[in-house]
């Protein structure tokens, strides 16, 4: 499972870097905690829920299918 974790954090960063949106602005427009964003892009990331998948891609938008196309 973590190799899936690390690989899903690769893209949230690769996703927020290319939106030119630190942790902190990714956090408040996804409504999530931003610590909770640096937990999934750092070196041992935590699993995200469904709900914090769809917030992430709500605030990319994209489709969650997109946000874990990776």
């Amino acid at each position: 499972m973590g190799d899936i974790n690390r690989r899903f954090g690769t893209n949230l960063r690769r996703l927020r870097e290319k939106y030119k949106l630190t942790q902190e602005q990714l956090a408040q427009i996804a409504e999530v905690d931003y610590k909770y964003i640096q937990r999934l892009e750092g070196k041992a990331p935590s699993s995200p829920s469904l709900n914090i998948i769809e917030k992430l891609a709500k605030a990319f938008k994209i489709s969650p299918a997109k946000l874990l196309d990776f």
